[in-house]
């Protein structure tokens, strides 16, 4: 499923926890991996640029790009390695590279060198997840700030609708479960909002009961397909909020990755605002494997 890994680096330490997960990934699944140091020339510059910037200061910003992947190559110890280079606006340069290079997966921190814990809201990665159309891992340094820790994908969970947007989804998080041996947890949430209680339709009651149905056929659905392949599954059905009950039990269950889609139910291929995907992507400690919903998964 993946044979190229794409990692997206600025030598920062998120992009080299990154750079740890592609590894680990390029050792499941026996792929290469592309260190990618994007420059962006007009950002670097400022607004005082007009006349453009001299060739000493875009080689000084290549030195650095090359410093940049050198530190983050280190880190790698087993991986078949690629390197580049180039010059754009980071998130293009990155989709440009990625169909270039054909590339099956993209691995990368949720922010760079500021060393701000912030959202995803409105950065590269941001952008990167919201148009790519191949899978986005996206991943942070620990609390602890241990960039090398050990990675073993032995608790994948799997959020879903029964939808057909969330399929891909399904089938990339079941691939890497298939591949690392890990226990499939299959998690719908209802969420109810206030039509429950619209008069003359039906009561909370029945409504909560049919919307948990749903929930339970979907995830025994994901459950029957991963025990077909050998593995280990179990299933949740939850009511609330979505992002922060699937966010409280990753971290209950002891969470190694997150497979979802990046659309739902409304079958929306939509940016990631406002999503349940990007409040995760925003709030969950352990990494997230985004899978648009135009995905067909291999």
């Amino acid at each position: 499923m993946y044979d190229d890994i794409l990692v997206p680096t600025d030598g920062s330490d998120h992009a080299a926890r990154a750079a740890v997960h592609a590894e680990y990934l390029a050792a499941t699944f026996d792929a290469s991996v592309h260190l990618l140091c994007a420059v962006d020339i007009d950002a670097h510059a400022g607004p005082f640029s007009a006349g453009g910037v001299g060739e000493e200061f875009i080689d000084e910003l290549r030195a650095d790009a090359r410093e940049s992947i050198r530190d983050t190559e280190q880190r790698l110890e087993t991986a078949e390695v690629q390197t580049d280079v180039r010059t754009g606006r980071p998130s293009a340069t990155i989709l440009d590279y990625v169909e270039e290079a054909d590339i099956d997966l993209i691995t990368m921190g949720t922010h760079g060198r500021t060393g701000v814990r912030r959202t995803v809201l409105g950065s590269v990665a941001e952008r990167v997840v919201s148009h790519a159309d191949v899978p986005v891992l996206t991943t942070r340094v620990p609390d602890d700030g241990t960039i090398d820790a050990a990675i073993d994908f032995e608790e994948v969970l799997v959020p879903t609708d029964g939808s057909d947007a969330v399929e891909p989804a399904v089938e990339h998080g079941l691939a890497v479960a298939e591949q690392t041996g890990a226990r499939v947890h299959a998690v719908h949430v209802v969420y109810v909002g206030t039509g429950v209680s619209s008069p003359g339709i039906a009561t909370p009651g029945e409504v909560l009961s049919e919307l948990e149905s749903v929930g339970e056929d979907a995830t025994e659905q994901v459950a029957r397909r991963a025990r077909e392949a050998g593995l280990d599954a179990v299933t949740e059905v939850r009511t609330g909020t979505p992002a922060d009950s699937l966010v409280e039990y990753a971290d209950e269950a002891d969470i190694d990755l997150l497979a979802m889609g990046t659309a739902g139910r409304t079958g929306l291929s939509r940016f990631l605002l406002g999503s349940t995907t990007e409040q995760v992507i925003r709030h969950a400690d352990q990494p997230v494997l985004a899978v648009n919903a135009r995905q067909t998964g291999e």
